[in-house]
């Protein structure tokens, strides 16, 4: 599934939503150019949960 993440505005930000998402057991890839994550298995709103607990706002694009 994939978010649109408009506060995701560094590097930084790509990789504290690609490790805390790995740790929850998934996979994201974050594009800080498109502002799109891609995350692999998780469920729509576990990844959410992860991403917002990072303190970004997740928004479902599929």
């Amino acid at each position: 599934m994939r978010f649109h993440v408009e506060d995701m505005t560094c590097g930084h930000c790509t990789a504290a939503i690609e490790k805390a998402v790995a740790a929850a057991g998934g996979r994201a890839t974050a594009d800080l150019a498109s502002k799109i994550v891609t995350v692999e298995e998780l469920g729509t709103a576990r990844a959410a949960e992860v991403i917002s607990a990072e303190g970004y706002t997740p928004v479902p694009l599929d």
